[in-house]
């Protein structure tokens, strides 16, 4: 007797179509699971066993053969209980064969024949629907997550019972869940909390615009963190795609909150200085897992005291912030996971952090400074587009009663320049100023004779890459979109031009 059902094995962040065959034949009793399947799959056939046995239904004592198809392709994770407990139940004549045509099953089975949670259900959901299969069937907990998928239909159980009374007697579960409404969620934090820093904020306010990475350098105390944990609240919100690829990545982790799966805010992701380039890139044992720059996607990565990060994680954020996606390679494995995110960085001037300070002595040495500031290399600060500075803040700011400008009115105004980039590029695979190549720069950054003179002699003087001066026309194309203008100026140019500071301080 045969059976075939449909589940799915992550691969990365999607999810690969896996059909799970069984075939039940005569001869010595026993049970062999093959289709490269890791040690999680090879012991569910004792969970699969029991949970059949304690939910009253009898197992066939024959030469049992489960093949995970296709057999190339490594299949890890406890999603494959469930459709292995039903494909062996429809190979016994339970129910028909054409019941479980057209759906996609996953979930891990306990020993009593519940069922609990599995990670990475949005991407079986989005699998079966690009499949063009009928529907998914899922634990009763991953319900919410698989509803967030529009387009296809979702069975929630709560245990092999009702799921064979589905297929067998076509009794749907009680299902009273209905997709996660789109919310837009308040922040606790607003820029009008800091004090002076008026060239910083307008900085922030262009990267938020342009979607743009930046550096913040200054003494300490000087207010750099409190200007990247508000970034977020200057943002646009998350359309409905952006927000199923964070999800989607968060699933994996299991970081999701499971009775409000859709994530609405736009992640702020601030790992400790001494997180590893495991944690900050992706790997990890087994099955390579995402880093902190993809848990970051369509957010915002911030990365305090940079300098103090070990030098190799530090550079292994070339390839993200330009090409917005990191390829992790081991041994017999290679997959990409999206990084697509606005990178923060805030640092000290030097070791003690009051190099430059107006009335506080600096304690380091040269050497000490500058081995301090190479930590940062040419070809990463090439790809930070605005390199603030973040002086003291004068008493005369600190004391006064005066409040700053609040976060929905600095986001009003992001939100009007994306609205422009968004009318501008409509034909376009690009959503932001700052993804602009070489050939949309000549087609939507044209430069007057004026324009043109500026920057030749500004790049001369500076002694700036080509990469720089592409950034400083881009970050030009944003201050124009702030000001509503579609001409970009020599006064545009120059503000650009003035957040490349870091790049002669250090060489």
């Amino acid at each position: 007797m045969f059976a075939k059902i449909r589940s799915a094995t992550l691969h990365g962040i999607d999810a690969l179509i896996v059909n799970v065959e069984i075939d039940l034949a005569k001869g010595l009793p026993g049970w062999q699971i093959v289709g490269l399947p890791e040690t999680m799959i090879k012991e569910s056939k004792e969970r699969v066993a029991a949970a059949i046995r304690n939910s009253g239904y009898e197992l066939a004592s024959r030469k049992t053969t489960i093949n995970l198809a296709p057999a190339d392709i490594k299949k890890h994770g406890t999603a494959f209980d469930l459709p292995i407990a039903v494909g062996l139940l429809s190979a016994t004549g339970m129910y028909a064969p054409e019941k479980t045509k057209g759906w996609l099953i996953a979930g891990e089975l306990s020993l009593n024949g519940g069922l609990a949670p599995v990670p990475g259900i949005i991407s079986f959901a989005l699998a079966a629907r690009e499949a063009r299969l009928h529907g998914i069937i899922v634990p009763m907990a991953n319900m919410r997550e698989a509803l967030i998928v529009n387009g296809i239909s979702v069975i929630g159980v709560n245990n092999l019972t009702e799921i064979v009374a589905f297929l067998k007697d076509d009794v749907t579960p009680n299902q009273a869940l209905s997709a996660t409404a789109h919310i837009l969620q308040a922040h606790s934090v607003d820029f009008s909390d800091v004090k002076g820093q008026q060239m910083a904020k307008r900085a922030m306010e262009i990267a938020a615009a342009g979607n743009h990475h930046v550096v913040l350098h200054g003494p300490p105390g000087t207010g750099k963190t409190m200007l990247a944990e508000r970034l977020p609240t200057i943002l646009p919100p998350l359309d409905y795609e952006e927000a199923l690829e964070a999800t989607r990545i968060y699933s994996l982790f299991g970081l999701i909150n499971r009775e409000e799966p859709l994530i609405t805010v736009r992640p702020f992701r601030a790992p400790h200085h001494s997180a590893s380039y495991a944690g900050l890139v992706g790997g990890g044992c087994g099955i390579p897992k995402p880093g902190e720059i993809s848990l970051a996607h369509n957010g915002v990565l911030f990365m305090d005291e940079l300098p103090e990060f070990r030098k190799d994680v530090i550079e292994s954020l070339r390839q993200p912030l330009e090409s917005a996606r990191v390829h992790i390679c081991r041994s017999g494995s290679s997959l990409t996971y999206p990084a697509r995110f606005m990178f923060v960085g805030a640092m000290n001037p030097c070791k003690c952090g009051y190099f430059g300070h107006p009335t506080k002595p600096c304690i380091c040495g040269i050497g000490e400074i500058q081995r301090y500031r190479r930590k940062l290399s040419g070809p990463l600060l090439d790809r930070i587009d605005l390199q603030v500075s973040v002086p003291p803040v004068t008493t005369a700011h600190l004391q006064s009663s005066e409040v700053g400008e609040a976060s929905q009115v600095i986001r009003s105004r992001v939100l009007a320049a994306r609205k422009r980039q968004s009318e501008r590029y409509k034909n376009k695979r690009i959503k932001y100023n700052s993804q602009l190549g070489v050939r949309e720069l000549k087609e939507f950054c044209r430069l007057d004779s004026a324009g043109v003179a500026f920057l030749g002699k500004l790049i001369d003087k500076m002694n700036l890459s080509a990469r720089a001066y592409d950034r400083i026309i881009r970050v030009s194309r944003t201050i124009a979109d702030i000001e509503g203008k579609e001409q970009i100026t020599t006064e545009h140019l120059l503000e650009a031009a003035q957040y490349r500071g870091l790049d002669r301080e250090i060489y």
